[in-house]
Order: structure tokens, then C-alpha cells, then sequence
């Protein structure tokens, strides 16, 4: 006589999948940070994320609360988020942050450009004319020969940060 639990040999086994409680809490936890980053964002760049109307509605309410009022809230939401796939929103986050470190990147090639237009004026200018066609060739040289002299004579440097507002508004254009 067989065992009444034992399944048939050509019968697949599923494979179960344990999950500890440290795991489950790990991972509520990871959302309710998810749900804390997504608090301190304004409401403008919120607009942006796939965000559910009770876990909108959660996140204004936790950004107006205090204290241990906040603190409930957040759990809250860390609530609704188990409810929702939490990857979309993580993909908009990353690239919200990933947006700011470009904008800070191309204010480095800036800064290094009116660097170059300071030292070697005429080569640096001539690459920026390549660049932005539209350029003020002989604003830049001016304010290159004003910047040397006032790097020269140890004065406050601003020809140079006229130079990086002018590139910066070059670069808008």
C-alpha cells in the first residue's frame, strides 16, 4: 500500500521557496526607505513618478506630519508600497538622481573650459567658436586678457566667472 502523501513518480515536485522573517523584514524595510526618498522629493519632481492616488495622497500627508506622527506615516506607506511593484518607481529615482550628476558633470567640462580660455586664449577660444558658432569671439578674448590680469595682481577673479556665465549660457542655447 503507498503513502497518501507521497506524489508519483512522473509528477513533477514544485520547488518551495522559503522566505525567514528576517528576510520579509528586510525587505520592508528597504521599501519603507523607498517610500522615505520619495518624501523628501518636492512635488514637482513626485508628478514625474507611477505613483497609485492612496500612496500620493500618503506621501503630501508625510511630508506635512512631524515627529512620531511622521513616523507612522511612513510606515504607512512603506504599507502601500508592498501592494505595488516598487521597480518602476526605483528606475525614475535612479535616473532623477542619475540627471543631477550629469548636470554636474557638464558644469565640470565648463569650468575646465574657462580654464583653458584663460591660459591659452586664442587655441580655447577657437574651440569654443567650433562649438557655439554664435559665440561673442571678441567678448571671450576680453574677458580672457582681464581674467590673466586679475589672476596676475591676486584680485577676485571675476572676469573668469563672466566667462562661466557666458559659457553657461551658451551651453542653454
Amino acid at each position: 500500500m503507498a503513502r497518501k502523501n507521497q506524489k508519483a513518480p512522473w509528477e513533477e515536485e514544485e520547488e518551495i521557496i522559503w522566505v525567514s522573517k528576517t528576510e520579509m523584514k528586510e525587505d520592508m524595510e528597504a521599501l519603507q526607505k523607498l517610500g522615505e526618498e520619495l518624501v523628501g522629493l518636492k512635488p514637482s519632481s513626485l508628478d514625474k513618478f507611477p505613483l497609485n492616488d492612496d500612496l500620493r495622497e500618503a506621501i503630501a500627508n508625510a511630508q506635512r506630519f512631524r515627529n512620531e506622527a511622521k513616523r507612522r506615516q511612513l510606515q504607512y506607506i512603506g504599507k502601500l508600497m508592498r501592494q505595488i511593484d516598487p521597480e518602476p518607481i526605483q528606475a525614475e529615482l535612479d535616473r532623477l538622481r542619475n540627471k543631477h550628476s550629469q548636470a554636474t558633470a557638464e558644469l565640470h567640462k565648463l569650468e575646465e573650459l574657462r580654464d583653458r580660455i584663460v591660459t591659452d586664449i586664442d587655441p580655447a577660444i577657437e574651440d569654443v567658436m567650433a562649438e557655439y558658432p554664435n559665440a561673442d569671439r571678441q567678448r571671450l578674448r576680453q574677458l580672457a586678457r582681464q581674467a590673466q590680469k586679475e589672476k596676475g595682481s591676486n584680485k577676485p577673479p571675476k572676469a573668469s566667472r563672466e566667462i562661466f556665465q557666458l559659457l553657461k549660457a551658451l551651453k542653454e542655447l
